[in-house]
């Protein structure tokens, strides 16, 4: 049995806290190790390491710190192989999905961040005839960065990156479903001589140890992905030290499909979009809309190309679709599809468990599932199952799809099919969400801003919004 450690002023240390938290290997549904659910004293350890180190760290030049980035991702990539191996199994995602998506962006997050910094403007100058004004941008000092179980490295290095570009020192707590490979980042972090207490990473559930960090007054700022609830919870639970707050939340992303569209792309993207990670990613479409004249046409096709994904060991290369990551939210899936049972839905495609042979006998694993004859006030089409359930609803005409896309508390995303892209432009601006792509899905350009609105996020990241975010800023005023 494994034991994972924080890791704190460049060592991993022991927890404080005799609280054991199991990590289970979800395809097989077997504890592999544990970690341990660090108390106040654990939590006061980084917050000072980070607080003595930020002296230090914030004084290098930019140039400096980004040096340190690009050789931690130097030191990650590699390892690809290693990462990438512990990233499925802590997961239950395919170890190619890992190998190709998960590890290669969490090392382009520390090269992006490294040069984009570089090319910011934390100085600048308004002049007038009465008053010449210097504007500066600065490291707040010691801030935290939260990051859930779907994406572990890929959005735990999302925020570290331009956290610490900027000249911050952090305090970084992963998933406790899912620490490992932030576990190894600790590894190589030291591997590569970054100071101590630059970077911290702490382990522990979110309602002891995520808890004390939101409410600790030394910390300057709050960058969280997760849920909506929690992030709920987070902003009021940090309102009294008016720590600045980026909210990743969830999303209910819809896919507008319209009759005029490259059939045969869109198709082959939606089932992506729909099924990628066990439809464990913020930004998957679960509800599919499709225009009335392609409905039938597109139902069939579409349950047709999911019944040729791959189901499988998620350690097997030729594995595309793993196990659900949790045993708490498997049952939470499940559950959302005996209640489209019971409202009378049709299931098309899946609503059922997937029994696996060999090793993954025991593994958490649901058939990718597609659901029709609901309606749109029902839960399914409402809250978000994060999970491989998607449901179906013709739409007559451009200003039904846009009511539809929009009736909803979320507005993370959303994706538009059709060759006419005067009219994708067109509902593209009307649909209620902070990402839209046009023809195509999940292609990122790091330098735009990323988020949503309504219960789906505050604040942006990405870009200029993450270096912003991350920094402070004063004018100096002198007469003319």
């Amino acid at each position: 049995m494994e034991l994972i450690q924080n890791y704190i002023n460049g060592e991993h240390v022991p927890a404080s806290s005799n609280e054991r938290v199991d990590l289970h290997d979800p395809a097989t549904g077997q504890v592999y190790g544990h970690l341990m659910d660090s108390n106040i004293d654990d939590v006061d350890h980084a917050v000072r390491s980070a607080k003595n180190a930020f002296p230090i760290w914030s004084a290098l030049t930019l140039h400096e710190r980004a040096d340190y980035l690009i050789a931690i991702a130097e030191e990650v990539s590699s390892r690809l192989d290693e990462f990438s191996k512990f990233e499925s199994r802590d997961t239950g995602k395919p170890i190619s999905l890992a190998r190709s998506l998960d590890i290669p962006r969490s090392i382009s997050n520390f090269n992006f961040f490294a040069d984009h910094a570089k090319n910011f403007e934390f100085e600048s100058n308004l002049n007038s005839k009465r008053s010449n004004n210097q504007i500066i941008k600065f490291p707040l000092g010691v801030v935290c960065c939260i990051s859930p179980w779907n994406l572990p490295l890929y959005l735990f290095t999302w925020k570290i990156a331009p956290a610490l570009v900027v000249g911050n020192t952090v305090v970084a707590k992963p998933s406790e479903v899912t620490p490992y490979t932030a576990y190894l980042l600790g590894d190589a972090c030291s591997n590569v001589g970054l100071p101590p207490g630059v970077l911290n990473i702490i382990h522990g559930r979110g309602n002891t140890t995520g808890d004390l960090l939101v409410r600790n007054k030394s910390i300057k700022a709050i960058s969280f992905t997760g849920g909506t609830e929690t992030g709920r919870l987070i902003f009021k639970n940090a309102s009294d030290s008016f720590k600045k707050l980026s909210l990743e939340m969830g999303g209910k992303n819809p896919a507008v499909i319209f009759d005029d569209c490259d059939y045969d792309r869109m198709l082959d993207t939606v089932v992506r979009s729909s099924f990628s990670n066990q439809g464990q990613i913020c930004l998957c479409s679960s509800r599919i809309l499709i225009e009335k004249t392609i409905y039938e046409q597109f139902k069939d096709d579409f349950c047709s190309k999911i019944s040729e994904l791959v189901i499988g060991d998620p350690l097997e290369t030729e594995t595309e679709f793993g196990a659900i990551s949790s045993e708490q939210h498997f049952l939470k899936i499940n559950s959302y599809i005996e209640l489209a049972r019971q409202e009378g839905a049709s299931i098309l495609t899946g609503g059922e468990i997937k029994k696996m042979d060999g090793r993954c006998t025991d593994g958490w694993f649901v058939k990718p599932t597609v659901i029709e004859d609901l309606d749109h006030s029902s839960r399914l089409n409402q809250e978000e199952i994060f999970g491989p359930v998607v449901t179906l609803q013709p739409f007559d005409s451009e200003s039904d799809a846009v009511q539809l896309a929009n009736d909803t508390d979320y507005g993370l995303s959303a994706t538009i099919w059709t060759e006419d892209l005067e009219k994708g432009q067109r509902v593209s601006r009307s649909i209620e969400a902070g990402v839209i792509w046009i023809n195509c899905w999940l292609l990122r350009d790091l330098r735009t801003p990323f988020g949503g609105i309504k219960n789906s996020g505050l604040g942006r990241e990405g870009g200029d919004e993450a270096i912003n975010f991350f920094t402070e800023q004063k004018n100096i005023c002198v007469p003319a």
